[in-house]
């Protein structure tokens, strides 16, 4: 019974060897390495397991590389799985750059990869150019009449620039640009709705592809659209300006005339209360004239007798300018 217990134990034992040994030695890849007649040192492979490397990872690719003709070293594919690259996009694209012809060394595919482009994107783009549409850019002609414009951008991705080139939003907001000023160099919207190719020409000459990962085969305009009279609504609003200062300054001239009236008549009320007040000064300056006899008796009398002349004559000809038959 001993016996028995003992090799069973012996027996799990075993088994646990074997499973840490195929665990650090791949012998699966490897007999795959040595069938696809890619040479891999096993202890290579060890190796891997020791760097925390997935050696699938890299015997696969490299074994697909192999059978594409190209020349990859395994100390490559784990040096840019280890910086965080994705070794088999950049292995798909290597043979896609290869099959279409395109010199793409492994270390420029590779930096694309780290540098967050999708390398084989743009080895398919570089062999089937893509189409960007610009959103739908508001222009003005000389006129002031705007124009709606959207167009069609053929681009094809430049793999010498992909590693710091511009993206899409930068060639959508050159467009644009190149739209706005050709459109608003135009004598008249008629010219462009005219001959729209001449927005195409004139847009593609001004070299808007440089410092972008794309280059620029040809620029369409897709449609075009008249929109409001920006020129007239500019001239309504200003006019409408004009007339509010107008009334504004018309306002002010008008608010000092009143207030010019009402300081006249202040004036002119100060000036007979000023009057009534001598007036009331001539008793007092008489009865002192009487008491000091610079005026004698009859002169007062004199003096009150020419008053009284002088009311008749004034009341005589108020009544006069009143009467019915005066004012027919």
């Amino acid at each position: 019974m001993e016996g028995v217990i003992a090799l069973a134990f012996l027996f799990v034992v075993a088994v646990l060897v074997v499973m840490v040994f195929l665990h650090f030695v791949p012998i699966g890849l490897w007999i795959s390495a040595i069938a696809a007649n890619v040479p891999v040192n096993i202890i290579t492979l060890i190796g891997m397991r020791m760097r925390r490397v997935p050696p699938g990872k890299i015997v696969m690719p490299l074994i697909k590389a192999n059978k594409a003709g190209l020349d990859v070293q395994v100390n490559q594919l784990e040096a840019h799985y280890l910086a965080g690259g994705n070794v088999d996009k950049v292995v798909d694209a290597l043979i896609a750059a290869h099959r279409a012809q395109i010199p793409l060394p492994f270390e420029r595919s590779a930096a694309i990869d780290l540098a967050g482009r999708d390398v084989l994107d743009a080895v398919q783009m570089s062999v089937n150019p893509k189409v960007i549409e610009t959103p739908i850019v508001s222009a003005v002609a000389m006129n002031g009449i705007e124009l709606k414009i959207k167009a069609r951008v053929t681009v094809r991705a430049n793999i010498d620039r992909l590693v710091g080139g511009a993206g899409e939003p930068t060639i959508i907001a050159r467009v644009g640009e190149g739209i706005v000023t050709t459109v608003g160099s135009s004598a008249s919207h008629g010219e462009v709705l005219a001959n729209p190719d001449v927005i195409s020409k004139t847009v593609l000459g001004k070299g808007l592809d440089a410092g972008t990962a794309f280059e620029i085969l040809s620029i369409d305009i897709a449609d075009v659209d008249v929109g409001r009279n920006i020129g007239a609504e500019l001239q309504t609003d200003q006019a409408e300006a004009d007339k509010r200062i107008a009334q504004a300054k018309a306002e002010e001239r008008r608010a000092m005339a009143v207030a010019k009236e009402q300081e006249m008549k202040a004036y002119t009320q100060e000036m007979e209360a000023k009057v009534v007040e001598a007036q009331a000064e001539v008793p007092h300056a008489m009865a002192e004239a009487l008491k000091s006899g610079n005026l004698g008796v009859m002169d007062y009398y004199n003096l009150r007798n020419v008053q009284a002349d002088t009311d008749m004559r004034t009341a005589i000809s108020e009544a006069g300018a009143n009467s019915p038959h005066t004012a027919k």
